[in-house]
């Protein structure tokens, strides 16, 4: 089922401080704060929700489109798409912009200085979701606050089923507009503190909302996932991962094995699980697109955790 992945693609700029910054840090001159810190560990990832969460999608076997918009510096995300061959159709170029990136550096005890460019992310809204029109299904993900309003409008008047997922942009929106979101859209995932922020922002719990969606997934971390549907609770476990080695692109990941489910047409539990299996191999693997699996190995894991083959 051709999916249609609204959201962003960015390049991930991530720097090693091997120190702490409290050691370079004088709380009684935060008012006149000027440090500088050498990080000899640099390393650029190809990043953002939409390209993480298609790439997952694509060696899944799925069949992920994407709608982002990019700026003048595209050029190695584009070769890496192409090599991956996943369609560009409606990858909009935007003229004198840089694509989104974050700049993120880490210190050794994993506290992290983060400052993110949106860059051509602030015009997603220039993409329009009945340009795709052979897509069956969809997904709101984190990009520019007008885009997210705009693509969830544009699903629900085209009839097509989406997940909204608000992760980081989350903030950027009013309790009216996520209540709206919701009633718009037939699936909602969150982390846990999202989902708190979710009920504190809307003025209901996240028991209510799930009465307005298909279903409503929020994930715990390492205990698990919560699925909430039809007035059931879908209790989904962890997989143990190989090692922790790097959290980045595990929701986006998730993500995309229940996009897959959901197409594939598998019940709750079984996409609920595939989806943490997916999770749980990302996050052994730095970055959000250097894990790889074939559809073999990931009916032989996902064997190995609950039991059986997904097919």
């Amino acid at each position: 089922m051709r999916t249609l992945i609204c959201g962003s693609i960015a390049y991930d700029t991530i720097m090693v401080f091997r120190d702490r910054f409290k050691n370079h840090i004088l709380p009684d001159r935060l008012h006149i704060l000027n440090v500088a810190f050498l990080v000899p560990d640099l390393r650029r990832e190809f990043g953002g929700c939409a390209g993480n969460i298609a790439y997952n999608l694509g060696l899944l076997g799925g069949d992920p489109l994407i709608m982002a918009t990019v700026g003048d510096d595209y050029l190695p995300y584009d070769e890496r798409l192409r090599k991956l061959k996943l369609p560009q159709d409606h990858v909009r170029r935007v003229p004198n912009t840089f694509t989104a990136q974050a700049f993120i550096t880490t210190d050794l005890d994993d506290n992290q200085i983060t400052a993110f460019h949106p860059g051509a992310m602030n015009h997603s809204h220039e993409n329009h979701v009945q340009a795709a029109k052979d897509a069956k299904l969809g997904i709101v993900a984190p990009d520019g606050r007008e885009g997210m309003l705009q693509h969830a409008r544009e699903f629900q008047d085209a009839g097509i089923p989406f997940i909204f997922d608000p992760g980081q942009g989350l903030p950027m929106f009013s309790g009216d507009e996520l209540a709206r979101f919701v009633e718009m859209a037939s699936f909602v995932t969150v982390n846990d503190y999202e989902g708190e922020m979710l009920q504190e922002r809307t003025g209901k719990r996240l028991e209510e909302l799930a009465k307005q969606v298909k279903a409503l997934v929020v994930t715990l971390g390492a205990r698990g996932s919560l699925i909430m549907t039809n007035g059931r609770r879908v209790e989904i476990p962890p997989v143990q991962p190989e090692q922790v080695l790097d959290p980045t692109g595990c929701g986006d990941a998730f993500r995309a094995g229940l996009l897959y489910g959901i197409a594939a047409g598998f019940d709750w539990a079984m996409s609920g699980r595939l989806a943490s299996l997916l999770g749980s191999i990302k996050i052994a693997q730095r970055g959000g697109q250097n894990h790889r699996f074939t559809r073999d190995e990931i009916a032989q894991r996902y064997k190995e955790a609950f039991g059986s083959r997904p097919w």
